[in-house]
């Protein structure tokens, strides 16, 4: 979708939901927000992964601020909704993420403007939430409106939205280059490309500890989303075993939804793993990360293992290869068929084994690279930035 169709788009549907909105607005004024605040947060839900967790670290940069969290979609789990006690939460899942009366959302969108117009100096800010680009339509120009992406999966999608954005931060270096592609070849203004910004993420950097383990011990961390291709590495497992290679899998996170545990004797399977310091603990006795994804941003477990200075093994995908150098301090499976990368994968996992030597080589390359790119003194500064004061477009 071009940025003009998008912006059609757009309008045709405001005018449809115009007066539900604009009872909602009216409600807004007659009941406004009892605890006053000018930074709103819109957030999809506190599920387990990557991007709710940078929301939660984004919101810890914003906390002195009292900001308003504001969750739009339906949890499936709500696994990480402890990250966020201690500040004002609005959950309007039940309210909103229902087609049948989808007037409701309509409503609660001019609810939100108007507390949002009324605030002094306000801003939003919209971490991966459908809602948030819905709520921009609805909020006065003076009001700052920023953006988050880690995915090219919305860039389609959100074009239709940039003149009500001021500022697009995204989490890669090559998500942002995309988006600018993506605006010449949709004869986009170029002075809309003045507002895009890149952030690191962050991660508390651990003191680093060696493992020495006779077996070679790889991890998959994440969740059993399509894009994740979990099957692909129980392939690369059952090809290792079937050799009696001595590799052992875990895997951690809700995979059981698209592979059978008991097929894979094997592996260990841990499941969703909320306890902190069991999940270090299992950074800690790895030796490395595995990812076969279709897609990726800059996953946290992959920042994660090379703070804990392992190695990390992942399909060359979109940011993984500016971080994560073969042969220097990773291993990257450049095929692209599924039965070539569990070929490939397999056979680089061989390799390691044989050559032992490169694993803390490799791993103290990555804690290197991630000492220098993901503290968080920088992400809280570049965020609080974003958030209140850039005004360099």
């Amino acid at each position: 979708m071009s940025h003009r169709k998008g912006v059609l788009k757009r309008r045709l549907e405001y005018i449809g939901m115009f007066p539900f909105v604009l009872a909602g607005m009216i409600y807004g004024r007659l009941f406004p927000l009892k605890k006053k605040t000018s930074t709103f947060l819109f957030f999809p839900s506190a599920d387990i992964g990557g991007a709710i967790k940078v929301n939660a670290d984004i919101a810890a940069c914003m906390k002195d601020q009292q900001p308003l969290i504001i969750f739009s979609k339906k949890p499936k789990n709500n696994g990480h909704l402890e990250m966020f006690q201690g500040f004002d939460v609005l959950d309007l899942h039940e309210q909103i993420d229902n087609k049948l009366y989808h007037f409701v959302n309509f409503f609660y969108r001019g609810v939100l403007a108007a507390w949002i117009n009324s605030a002094p100096n306000a801003t939003i800010f919209g971490g991966e939430s459908l809602f948030f680009y819905k709520m921009l339509a609805h909020v006065n120009r003076n009001v700052r409106r920023i953006e988050l992406c880690h995915l090219d999966t919305w860039l389609p999608y959100s074009i239709g939205f940039i003149d009500l954005i001021t500022l697009r931060i995204f989490s890669t270096v090559k998500l942002m280059k995309d988006v600018e592609e993506q605006y010449k070849k949709t004869g986009v203004n170029p002075s809309y490309a003045k507002r895009l910004r890149f952030a690191e993420n962050m991660i508390p950097i651990p003191p680093y500890r060696p493992v020495n383990n006779e077996t070679l011990e790889v991890i998959f961390i994440g969740r059993g989303a399509p894009q994740k291709r979990v099957p692909l590495i129980a392939a690369i497992a059952e090809k290792l075993h079937q050799i009696n290679a001595p590799i052992h899998f875990s895997f951690v996170g809700d995979v059981d939804n698209v592979i059978d545990p008991a097929q894979y004797p094997y592996c260990t399977f841990y499941g969703n793993v909320r306890d902190e310091a069991k999940m270090l603990e299992l950074y800690h006795k790895s030796d490395v990360l595995i990812l076969t994804s279709a897609y990726e941003g800059l996953p946290l477990v992959v920042m994660q293992m090379m703070a804990h200075g392992r190695i990390v093994m992942s399909t060359a995908v979109n940011a993984i290869p500016d971080y994560v150098r073969h042969m220097e301090n990773g291993l990257l499976i450049h095929a692209t068929s599924e039965p070539a990368i569990v070929e490939e994968g397999a056979t680089l996992l061989q390799w390691l084994v044989e050559h032992p030597e490169v694993k803390e080589t490799f791993g103290k390359r990555g804690r290197e690279i991630a000492i220098e790119k993901f503290s968080g003194e920088v992400f809280c500064r570049e965020f609080r930035k974003f958030l209140y004061t850039d005004n360099d477009f």
